[in-house]
């Protein structure tokens, strides 16, 4: 803010420090401030020069679970206020999810993918864009059947289903990606039992609201699944998957 009026330059940084809302700490050492007001300092520093690009490269990362969702409406809230395109660098989905209004997946430097939130979560179209967009199970199989864009695999121990990203001919080698949401214990019986997985539970994990598993399997693939309050680790389960919402990928 060099060369700024002394009157301009007061101006603008009552308004960024109304704009994080930090009336009243305008005095105070960095060492008084908590994570989170921190963070808000940080954010008028860069807002008061009235930038028409903001950059915010992981700005989160250092914060606990409360504070990062506290800032993350905080962010939002001051992006819509600003006006200004802001371009903020994550690693997390959740983040990328809430905040962007579109969103660039990089690898190694590439562009994979370009999209509004609900185009890459629901139709990603690279397997590591999938696994950013919570797609964190992976089996790989060869295709056995396709029609109409719909395929089968055969994954040694089961035959399982999804949707093909890309055409893809039987025989050829592919890795089928799910969210564990989507994957469920069931019983297992004669008329599903090759689209069943067969596993064995690993470990069991209390969410709150629900329980979450992880599972390994004869030839090594490993899941992890929705689980059911009585699943216990070292038992024996059948694991579905919801083929509506399973995506296919060239392996």
């Amino acid at each position: 803010m060099r060369g700024t009026p002394k009157a301009e330059m007061k101006s603008r940084v009552e308004a960024a420090i109304a704009m994080v809302r930090l009336h009243g700490q305008e005095d105070k050492l960095p060492g008084q401030l908590s994570g989170g007001q921190q963070q808000r300092v940080a954010i008028a520093r860069a807002i008061v020069i009235e930038p028409p690009l903001v950059l915010m490269d992981e700005p989160l990362s250092n914060l606990d679970a409360k504070l990062r969702l506290e800032m993350r409406a905080e962010i939002r809230r001051i992006h819509n206020q600003l006006g200004a395109t802001t371009i903020y660098v994550t690693h997390d989905q959740d983040e990328a999810l809430s905040l962007a209004d579109r969103i660039v997946v990089l690898r190694d430097g590439e562009i994979r993918q370009v999209g509004s939130p609900v185009e890459l979560y629901e139709h990603p179209d690279h397997l590591d864009v999938a696994e950013f967009m919570g797609y964190r199970n992976r089996l790989s199989g060869k295709v056995i059947a396709e029609q109409n864009g719909k395929v089968t695999l055969d994954i040694g121990n089961a035959h399982i289903s999804g949707t093909a990203r890309v055409p893809l001919t039987v025989g050829q080698n592919a890795v089928l990606a799910v969210r564990p949401d989507d994957v469920s214990t069931t019983a297992a019986n004669a008329s599903t039992i090759q689209s069943n997985i067969l596993a064995k539970v690993e470990t069991i994990e209390y969410r709150g609201r629900d329980f979450v598993g992880t599972a390994s399997t004869d030839n090594a693939h490993e899941l992890v699944f929705h689980a059911s309050a009585n699943a216990a680790p070292g038992s024996a389960i059948a694991l579905a998957i919801d083929p509506a919402r399973a995506l296919v990928f060239p392996a």
